[in-house]
């Protein structure tokens, strides 16, 4: 998965705080596409494009945001990749395939019509939670989907589109403001 040059990432995730769902194809370097959605309102979606983020949200994330915008915005903000937060919702492009805590073999089971062999791992530093890792079983061994359970939140994430030809470009000029000026 390390030696991927594009991925796409779909991810599900539910806890206490609500749910939410992204979609985001990658370059695994410095180039990324995504678009999140919460169940309770809300969507961003974003450009990277080496170190220029283009982020579009709609009105529900800017008033969730605490922002006075109370319509839809058409045009995307640009603003320096740097100025991102973590918990602003905005998707970094290396997408990492670390490998963490005990490995073991689970069942034989079915993706998308493809036979994989789940992989159960429990991270020591989370004591509550448990990854199971389905991975192809056929042709190259691609992780094609990782579940992770604890007692408080639940994500199914999905990857698909290996080293598929990705086109990333940023939006058209006429749709751009600056990310310093609130957009129109």
């Amino acid at each position: 998965m390390s030696a991927l040059s594009s991925v796409t990432v779909d991810t599900t995730g539910a806890s206490a705080g609500g749910s939410h769902t992204s979609h985001m194809t990658t370059d695994r370097k410095s180039k990324c596409r995504n678009r999140t959605a919460w169940a309770d309102g809300g969507t961003l979606e974003q450009i990277r494009i080496d170190d220029t983020d283009y982020v579009r949200p709609d009105a529900a994330y800017l008033k969730k945001a605490g922002h006075s915008v109370a319509k839809a915005q058409t045009r995307w903000a640009k603003t320096p990749a740097s100025s991102a937060e973590p918990g602003d919702g905005l998707a970094s492009c290396p997408y990492p395939f670390t490998s963490f805590g005990e490995a073991t073999k689970g069942n034989r089971v079915a993706v998308g019509g493809r036979q994989a062999i789940e992989v159960v791992v429990h991270d020591r530093a989370d004591r509550d939670g448990q990854h199971t890792f389905t991975v192809a079983a056929e042709g190259k061994p691609y992780i094609l989907k990782v579940l992770y359970k604890s007692t408080d939140r639940e994500t199914t994430t999905s990857f698909s589109g290996f080293d598929e030809p990705l086109t990333i470009r940023p939006p058209a000029a006429a749709d751009v403001v600056d990310g310093a000026v609130t957009p129109q």
